[in-house]
């Protein structure tokens, strides 16, 4: 008997070890019945139940992250997501928002950039660090100016990008801006499912969010899932907007608020769920749209689809000019385009 409660109270201490690790759940992670807290005078008189163990003997255990205040969390608006999601996204921590598809990438963007404003209305207005290769601005493009303002608040200068030859360089800009806190968050974009995008990068991403106090938004665009440190990831794509609110009601034919759907694809402290968010321009926040306001899905397109990448060491190198005909003096096969000719890609995407 003497030998079975040794062994209980060991592997109790080393439970309360591994909760003080993980972070804290919203039960109490408690003795066994008749056990004596580790820490607790060996009184074979006293009662041991529950109700009299001290407070200071009860570990408080919760998945992933740690019982902080509220403003440690970026709140959406949305309580559905919210709670689901145990209070909102971390600040302190590397966020996931994945796109499936290429096409997804101005939704993908939209949400970010409500994510920093939301961050903004909270805090000091702080700049915000954009990284990507030259693949993905020449793909996606950048933010309209005027509507980063309309829409997010934000103003054009705030928002700085940081265009990177290699996806290598990508990632190391990104951890070296992590550690900054003299930025409000940092967005890295990537494209397809690289290698290098492995777990050690990504934990180094988040533990240098984690010391600095900063969010880092890891941008997918048209990747897999796939095993990273971070500690939720959102699968995003864009969802019907509604018509225009008017005095007199809906406006036929218009085009309201911005709008997302939401898939919680992986979370240490929530079960996956869905939800589509309307973005509040106005107000600066999200508005859950409620099931019986929900338009028809996105119908699936019958066109195929280019497949993601996958596991490539670098992003595939930029096309030359494709011409109907060849004109005097037109680059060769295979050549880059001239600095002049390359701004001709960095056209304004969508966001939302």
């Amino acid at each position: 008997m003497a030998t079975s409660a040794v062994a209980r109270e060991t592997v109790f201490a080393l439970r309360r070890q591994i909760a003080k690790i993980e972070g804290t759940l919203p039960e109490r992670l408690q003795a066994p019945a008749g056990a004596a807290p580790v820490d607790a005078p060996q009184d074979p008189t006293a009662d041991v139940t529950p109700k009299n163990i001290p407070p200071k003997n009860l570990t408080i255990v919760r998945r992933g992250l740690a019982v902080a205040p509220p403003d440690a969390f970026v709140r959406t608006g949305a309580e559905g997501l919210d709670t689901a999601l145990g209070g909102g996204l971390p600040k302190a921590a590397l966020s996931e928002i994945h796109g499936a598809a290429t096409r997804d990438a101005g939704a993908v963007a939209g949400f970010a950039l409500s994510l920093v404003s939301l961050i903004l209305k909270q805090g000091p207005r702080l700049p915000v660090l954009w990284i990507g290769t030259a693949e993905i601005f020449r793909e996606a493009g950048f933010p309209y100016a005027t509507g980063l303002h309309r829409l997010f608040g934000i103003e054009p200068e705030q928002l700085l990008f940081s265009e990177a030859p290699r996806l290598l360089d990508a990632l190391w800009t990104a951890e070296e801006a992590a550690r900054m806190t003299a930025l409000a968050a940092v967005i890295l974009e990537i494209r397809g499912s690289p290698q290098r995008l492995d777990l050690t990068a990504t934990r180094r991403l988040h533990a240098r969010a984690q010391s600095a106090g900063r969010p880092v938004f890891l941008l997918r665009q048209a990747g897999e899932p796939e095993p990273t440190a971070a500690p939720v990831r959102l699968v995003l794509s864009a969802a019907p907007s509604a018509p225009r609110q008017t005095i007199a009601g809906p406006l036929a034919g218009s085009i309201g608020r911005p709008a997302f759907t939401v898939s919680i694809g992986k979370s240490r402290t929530a079960l996956p769920g869905q939800f589509t968010l309307e973005w509040n321009p106005d107000e600066r926040s999200f508005e859950e749209r409620r099931a019986g306001e929900r338009r028809q899905e996105r119908a699936a397109n019958p066109v195929p689809v280019v497949s993601a990448s996958r596991r490539g060491k670098d992003p595939a190198p930029a096309s030359g000019a494709v011409l109907a005909f060849a004109a005097v003096g037109s680059p060769a096969a295979g050549d880059q385009p001239s600095p002049g000719e390359r701004a001709a890609h960095r056209r304004p995407r969508r966001a939302g």
